[in-house]
């Protein structure tokens, strides 16, 4: 539980994303409502990626 614990420690929401909170990007991303979006990056990672 060590490394479960550290990781979360440099996460900056410090908690791991839900199954639900990733299958709603997708969800968003493969629906009409984001049939005129062009070029994005959408990261579902909680802020991680700027670390």
């Amino acid at each position: 539980m060590a490394g479960h614990d550290a990781m979360l420690e440099v996460v900056p929401r410090h908690r791991f994303g839900t199954n639900d909170e990733i299958a709603s990007a997708l969800l968003f991303l493969t629906s009409d409502a984001s049939s005129f979006m062009t070029g994005i990056d959408l990261r579902v990672d909680g802020n991680f990626s700027v670390f």
